[in-house]
């Protein structure tokens, strides 16, 4: 959470002095704590994991390197996009790490497929998927779509539903009529859950449960967390919507300051380790950042344009 916190930080410094970040930034503010308690969960390499825009500590939960990141974000040639697609749009999908494709159910398709092809080949295994989805997502057609099918198949799929209560500016009482979002999971079939999204300890419990019954073959789990995002849609949006009774109420807590009191408070960890913490993050960061600032930028002239594939194109059709 911290290390994810730091790093979209600095992500957003290098957005907003121009010229750095190869298109937009979307940070999850407020959201690593629902975020990496899913992502710890996971095993890379037998699971697969669709995390969304603001899931970066659920990427970094997951193993994802910050190397990763740093690379997608400027652009470079070493990332694992290699340059030619958008920041957000990374993975490695041979190791279970899916590209995102759309913050707006597509992913929710994606993950379900992927489990569904691989029972059918024979090798699903124990292997659950996961993804997460915002509240306005879970009204796109994509997401009823995969939610159904993945119900009427029994598919270890697990959703996590970050309700931050704003779909970029829409509030929740233009999005549904529901009483609670987790109210839809009955609808189809599969397991709800909800849960305080500030609060580590209970994101962790609640996806533990949510993980052990998907392995154990109880078909898709959705688990709806309540908070609110703490910055803009992205880095270019001031969020001036978001009025300031919803910025004063219980969801509104930063769950990085909440998870700071409890270890301190039962003796976890000390005053002095949490800083050092911080400033083992930072450097880290830091570091990723210069090294990959002195890295080179993909070359339209050198390349076969065949993303995620090794296959060199036949003579003369570069220079055609």
């Amino acid at each position: 959470m911290v290390l994810a916190r730091i790093l979209e930080e600095k992500l957003a410094g290098l957005y907003r002095a121009g010229g750095r970040i190869v298109g937009g930034v979307y940070v999850g503010k407020g959201q690593e704590a629902f975020s990496a308690a899913l992502g710890v969960q996971l095993q890379k390499g037998k699971d697969v994991y669709g995390p969304l825009i603001r899931d970066q500590a659920g990427r970094l939960a997951f193993g994802e390197p910050i190397l990763d990141a740093v690379r997608t974000y400027l652009g470079v040639l070493t990332g694992p996009m290699r340059g030619r697609d958008g920041n957000i749009h990374r993975g490695r999908p041979k190791e279970g790490l899916l590209a995102m494709i759309s913050h707006l159910g597509s992913l929710t398709s994606v993950v379900s497929g992927t489990l569904f092809a691989r029972r059918l080949a024979g090798r699903l295994g124990d292997a659950i998927g996961a993804t997460s989805i915002g509240d306005g997502g879970t009204s796109t057609g994509a997401f009823h779509e995969a939610l159904n099918m993945a119900a009427v198949e029994k598919l270890p799929l697990v959703v996590s539903v970050a309700n931050n209560q704003f779909a970029y500016s829409t509030p929740n009482n233009r999005q549904y009529a529901c009483e609670n979002l987790v109210d839809r999971a009955l609808g189809y079939g599969v397991q709800g859950y909800t849960v305080d999204a500030t609060d580590l300890a209970a994101c962790v419990e609640v996806f533990q449960r949510a993980v052990r019954s998907a392995r154990a073959g109880g078909g898709p789990q959705m688990i709806v967390g309540k908070l609110l995002r703490l910055a803009g849609h992205g880095e270019h949006d001031d969020a001036s919507y978001i009025p300031d009774t919803a910025r004063q109420g219980a969801s509104a807590r930063d769950c990085l300051a909440v998870s700071r009191a409890r270890v301190l408070d039962e003796g976890w960890m000390t005053e002095a380790e949490v800083q050092e913490l911080h400033t083992e993050a930072r450097s880290k960061v830091d570091q990723a950042v210069a090294k990959v600032s002195k890295e080179p930028l993909p070359d339209p002239f050198k390349e076969n344009w065949q993303a995620l594939s090794s296959t060199e194109l036949v003579e003369g059709q570069h220079e055609a």
